[in-house]
């Protein structure tokens, strides 16, 4: 008997719950690995209003258990986005998230009007950026900023709008209440947790920036119990990310509450590792009884 892989996120019908995590997919090279066709949604890099450059090298470091990077953000604007990604995207039969970068207000608003005019199925605001008219302060780390960011997009943005939170704060249940009270129709998380390395021999830190995002398997723990708690505490769907590799890390977070999964570092390894996940989790689902997806969604009291 077939299983029922679809979900519903964001008032759309997704074939199933998988993604891609932003900034580790890139449309025209990983289609060469697998059809895009079979994932319930993809998620590009995150796009700013003008081209970023990005951070200087080394920018990534692998560590125990994952990965450390700062690139930085690094894209080519959103009107290269739209001219090459977005058009190539175009031919596939999946949904189209875009994550959306700024460096004030102002930028965030005007990727989000530019997007509006597109096809783009649903928007994704990274606010892990820092504010520099704050002072460099990040506007996902303050309850108020984030009100802020989220209403001025919100009233800026046609698609269904994804606030991505970041995992360092003191409590991300206040993060994401704030964005749901915004306005914010989805909660995306978590964004990479904050790291560093040192080369004992050259005695200075491996990253350029001194400290990176880290991200890999070791992060899960940390981003199923965040995971957990804003579903506990938010009525607005979740896309859950965070060292998820297999079927079975996929399911772990639908049990803690996400309504879809997206994978992340695994991708810069394992270029066809979305598709390898969702052949996996149907496997789990057979393996362990479950006839529709949804039938373990937040199961865990």
């Amino acid at each position: 008997m077939s299983k029922t892989m679809a979900v519903s996120f964001c008032g759309m019908e997704m074939k199933n719950p998988i993604t891609t995590a932003s900034g580790t997919f890139n449309p025209q090279a990983h289609s060469q690995f697998f059809d895009l066709n079979r994932l319930g949604a993809v998620t590009v890099k995150g796009v700013a209003k003008e081209p970023w450059p990005g951070n200087p090298t080394p920018r990534i470091a692998e560590t125990y258990g994952g990965m450390l990077n700062s690139v930085g953000l690094m894209n080519p604007g959103i009107d290269a986005f739209i001219k090459d990604d977005l058009e190539f995207l175009k031919q596939f039969d999946t949904k189209v998230i875009v994550n959306t970068a700024g460096r004030t207000l102002e930028d965030y608003v005007e990727v989000s009007r530019r997007l509006a005019e597109t096809e783009v199925d649903l928007v994704e605001l990274n606010i892990s950026c820092p504010n520099v008219k704050e002072g460099g302060v990040t506007f996902g780390t303050d309850a108020h900023m984030v009100e802020k960011v989220v209403r001025a997009v919100k009233k800026n943005t046609r698609q269904p709008l994804i606030v991505k939170l970041s995992p360092n704060v003191t409590d991300i249940v206040e993060i994401a209440r704030a964005a749901e009270s915004a306005g914010a129709d989805a909660l995306s998380l978590i964004n990479t947790l904050l790291g560093m390395r040192i080369d004992v021999y050259k005695r200075k830190p491996v990253l350029a920036q001194k400290v990176g995002g880290f991200s890999g398997p070791a992060v899960k723990p940390v981003a199923v119990r965040m995971v957990y708690q804003v579903h506990k505490a938010c009525s607005i769907p979740i896309l859950a990310m965070g060292g998820i590799y297999t079927g079975e890390d996929a399911a772990e977070f639908i049990m803690a509450g996400a309504t879809m999964v997206a994978t992340g570092t695994a991708n810069l390894i394992e270029p066809d590792a979305p598709v390898r996940v969702l052949d996996e989790l149907e496997a789990f689902m057979e393996k362990t009884g479950v006839q529709d997806i949804n039938e373990i969604r937040g199961i865990i009291e």
